[in-house]
């Protein structure tokens, strides 16, 4: 999420400083409501056909196991529940060790902010789709995890795709976790008698946290070996939808309410893309060439840095890059430029007005003080820019996936046609950098 944190760590500095005082507290609500003509916070919800259900997933409960959240088309349920948008306290205590900030204050700022946001989907609502669903891997960002690029996933599902948001086992995210097996003495008698292995109530949940670098330490070693694991833990989320989809029964370490058996025949295994922001732009690449079922990629502000230059002829499929106007820098973008092929289409555009925390949910969840002190808001309004977004993805999708919808009306915006994208860069590249 945030590939260069400084920024964002010295917004929440002087919020933080800001709101210690009692009397400021009192005035929190204006400040993170913004002006009075402000638009009603919230994630916005998905604007295709289908309404969007959501459950989440854990093969094996150890750490190498896969973990991703699940968004599809579903029946609609008004007594369904939304979820909560940041599911436990401990993903704020590790939002605030990746910004490097007192847990116990910024838990309580992070509650107060971002503690009654759902997420625009039903939870375990029962699967249902007329055809066959296209499937997108979501890679987060650095720091980020599974929950916080709702808007997107939840748009794609609402057009009729299945969505994976992997949580990443790396030490990326700001926090996750797993499961260890209690000792045997401290195991519930009921499940002694149980043959089945471990099930939930003989297991301890176990969080781990982001790993941040060491005094001294270089970097892109880290990030390198992370990026290939980030991969490989795309690759595993769409090995184990594979086995759903052809109706192999399957253990969800979670005991969610929602049936997996649902989804058996539902997936298109033919037309899969990869998607991530940031660091999850980089694991889009490392993904592509690492597994051919993976037609297509788009990555969304890409962070480069922890790819090896030897993988990038390797990559075969096509890329669309779509990236904010004040994220970027030269040598970023020679890397993308790398890509480039006679070939394979390999296309960029920039959103006018955007920063790098315009793609993650965020953007639209503080108002327009609080958004652009700590860098989450750009001068665009954030749902135009996340809409651009979106249907520019998806007319790549269907041209790349070979889809028979109507996302090609959309075909201009990969091209930067609009007065709110510019195509390609923003940012002026030295010949020698390129």
């Amino acid at each position: 999420m945030f590939s260069y944190g400084g920024f964002v760590q010295l917004g929440v500095k002087r919020f933080n400083a800001w709101a210690r005082t009692d009397h400021r507290r009192s005035a929190l609500s204006f400040f993170t409501m913004g002006s009075s003509c402000s638009n009603h916070l919230g994630i916005p919800p998905g604007n295709g056909p289908n309404a969007v259900g959501c459950t989440d997933f854990m093969m094996d409960h150890t750490a190498e196991g896969t973990f991703f959240r699940l968004y599809y088309p579903c029946q609609e349920m008004e007594s369904a529940g939304k979820p909560d948008w940041v599911p436990y306290k401990e993903y704020f205590n590790g939002l605030a060790d990746f910004m490097k900030m007192n847990r116990a204050l910024s838990e309580r700022i992070f509650n107060y902010l971002f503690g009654s946001f759902k997420i625009p989907a039903y939870l375990d609502a029962p699967f249902k789709s007329n055809e066959k669903c296209p499937v997108i891997i979501f890679s987060h960002g650095l720091g980020a995890f599974r929950t916080l690029y709702s808007a997107i996933c939840a748009e794609m599902a609402s057009q009729g795709f299945i969505v994976a948001s992997v949580e990443h086992r790396d030490q990326s995210a700001s926090a996750t976790y797993y499961f260890c097996e209690k000792p045997e003495s401290e195991r519930s008698n009921a499940s002694l008698t149980k043959s089945s292995g471990a099930t939930q109530q003989n297991l301890v949940k176990e969080w781990m946290y982001y790993r941040a670098l060491q005094h001294g330490e270089s970097e892109f070693p880290l990030r390198n070996k992370q990026v290939k694991q980030r991969a490989d833990e795309c690759i595993l989320a769409l090995d184990k939808l594979t086995e759903i989809n052809s109706g192999i029964s399957v253990q969800n370490v979670l005991e969610t309410h929602f049936d997996w058996s649902t989804l058996k025949n539902s997936m298109d295994l033919c037309r899969i893309a990869v998607m991530g922001h940031s660091f999850g732009g980089a694991t889009v690449i490392e993904a592509l060439c690492k597994e051919v079922k993976f037609k297509c990629g788009v990555a969304l502000d890409s962070w480069m840095t922890p790819l090896d230059d030897e993988i990038f002829p390797r990559v075969k499929q096509p890329i669309f890059f779509i990236n904010s106007e004040k994220f970027q820098w030269a040598g970023n973008i020679s890397r993308m430029k790398k890509l480039d092929s006679a070939v394979i289409q390999r296309k960029m555009i920039t959103i006018r007005g955007t920063v790098h925390q315009s793609f993650p949910d965020f953007t639209f969840l503080t108002g327009n003080w609080l958004g652009k002190l700590m860098k989450l808001k750009g001068e665009i309004d954030p749902e135009l820019a996340i809409d651009l977004c979106n249907k520019a993805t998806l007319a790549f999708l269907q041209r790349h996936l070979g889809l028979e919808k109507n996302f090609n009306q959309w075909d201009p915006l990969i091209n930067g046609e609009d007065e709110n994208l510019i195509p390609g860069t923003n940012v002026n590249l030295l010949q020698s950098a390129i």
